[in-house]
């Protein structure tokens, strides 16, 4: 599918979608330039997001594929794809795993989650049958039990083993505790959250002959964002060529973000999906350039937008209102969400400001909420992947705030990222 030029894009979406239309009311017509552009709000694109009075769409829902994304309170937050689209980016992504590693012939074991309109398999299940290259591909899905994994690398020689971070490393372990031989794999395809290098001595004693990579960088809301680049630095990604714009901006300001290493956060532009455009989508990550002509960057945390624990979307706004929900006598005055890395596993912090003592049993019931509203995340702490959820209570005063502008920082991302 032809990428469209940015011009035809803007006036495309303006024309065509209610919400672009209200959104770009005071931007002049005939932009080509996307920093005359404003950036997305988040709130308002779901907001607009939603059936049966969709104001985002640009057209019918008549013949795409409906896929989950971000958390699951209140409506139902979906990103519909045309066919053309998804095999599009799907195939962008194919060939992205073979500067990955992939090699004609590789048996490759896709362990991403299913169900639930989840489109993590689908997706590496299309771009596995899209690449350029011969592959044998097996449909293992994450929910598989890691002790299965182990068994069927054993019996099948699997060369290359794609998932999550935290499913590679349950498996490690059930490669290890069984006493597998696992020397077929040789590669270790990651994607949907950072790899610490807390992982890596596990994964390397269970798989003494793989290298590891990034499968690539993408969202089921924004799409593609970046391919991955061979090197030792498994975070440094580029924007795939003709189909996406990837911008880093100050985080206060907006001003883009130009100079190598300097953090700042991503908004990625979508030149070839139509139907939900995507056009300055902050994803919800940081990174930095790392080359001065700004096309590789390397991915550094979470922003604002919300925190992201192992494969799980906790989305700020979200949990917020699961826990309002929850506290009707109103003692939570402040709320902050605080990624932390502990014993080889992410966990989330829920830092809650009270002006008093709370009540004894309001803790239990504000985890049960955030489980209720986000059932992944027990689900996960069920199967070892992440800890449980952590609710501390601290003086609104404790409340960590930027450094320049004094308001809160909703997402503090305090794990290692050197």
């Amino acid at each position: 599918m032809p990428a469209r030029p940015l011009r035809d894009l803007i006036d495309f979406a303006r024309r065509n979608s209610p919400f672009y239309a209200e959104l770009y009311r005071d931007v002049p017509e005939g932009v080509a330039d996307l920093a005359q552009l404003p950036i997305i709000d988040q709130a308002a694109f779901w907001a607009a997001n939603v059936w049966p009075d969709n104001r985002l769409l640009t057209g019918p829902l008549t013949d795409a594929g409906v896929y989950t994304s971000g958390g699951t309170t209140g409506a139902p937050k979906v990103s519909p794809w045309t066919r053309t689209e998804h095999f599009d980016s799907t195939s962008a992504f194919g060939a992205g795993m073979v500067r990955a590693g992939l090699r004609p012939g590789h048996r490759v074991a896709n362990l991403f989650f299913a169900g639930h309109l989840y489109g993590g398999f689908l997706y590496i299940e299309a771009a596995l049958h899209n690449a350029p290259v011969e592959n044998v591909r097996l449909p293992v899905a994450g929910h598989t039990p890691d002790e299965d994994v182990a068994d069927l690398i054993a019996g099948f020689g699997v060369n290359v083993l794609a998932g999550t971070p935290m499913k590679l490393g349950g498996v490690a372990e059930a490669v290890l505790a069984k006493g597998v031989d696992a020397r077929s794999v040789e590669l270790l395809l990651f994607a949907g959250d950072l790899l610490f290098d807390d992982l890596r001595p596990r994964l390397a004693k269970a798989f003494p002959g793989a290298a590891i990579a990034s499968l690539g960088y993408a969202t089921v809301d924004a799409g593609l964002v970046g391919g991955p680049v061979p090197g030792d630095d498994v975070r440094v990604h580029e924007a795939f060529p003709e189909r996406t714009v990837v911008e880093l901006v100050d985080e206060v300001t907006g001003e883009p973000i130009t100079e190598p290493g300097v953090r700042g956060r991503v908004v990625v532009t979508n030149l070839f999906r139509t139907l939900m455009p995507i056009i300055r989508y902050p994803v919800g990550d940081l990174a930095e350039w790392v080359d001065a002509g700004c096309s590789r960057f390397r991915l550094v945390g979470r922003t604002v937008e919300g925190a992201r624990v192992a494969n799980v979307a906790m989305a700020y706004e979200d949990v917020r209102a699961a826990l309002a929900a929850a506290d009707p006598g109103g003692a939570m005055t402040g709320m902050q969400m605080v990624e932390r890395r502990w014993d080889g596993k992410d966990g989330l912090v829920l830092r809650l400001a009270c002006a008093g003592e709370p009540p004894a049993e309001l803790t239990e019931r504000l985890v049960e909420a955030v489980y209720a509203a986000r059932p992944l995340y027990p689900d996960c702490v069920e199967q070892g992947f992440v800890h449980p959820l952590i609710i501390e209570w601290v003086r609104p005063s404790e409340l960590a705030t930027h450094p320049r502008t004094g308001k809160l920082v909703q997402v503090v991302d305090e794990r290692p990222h050197s």
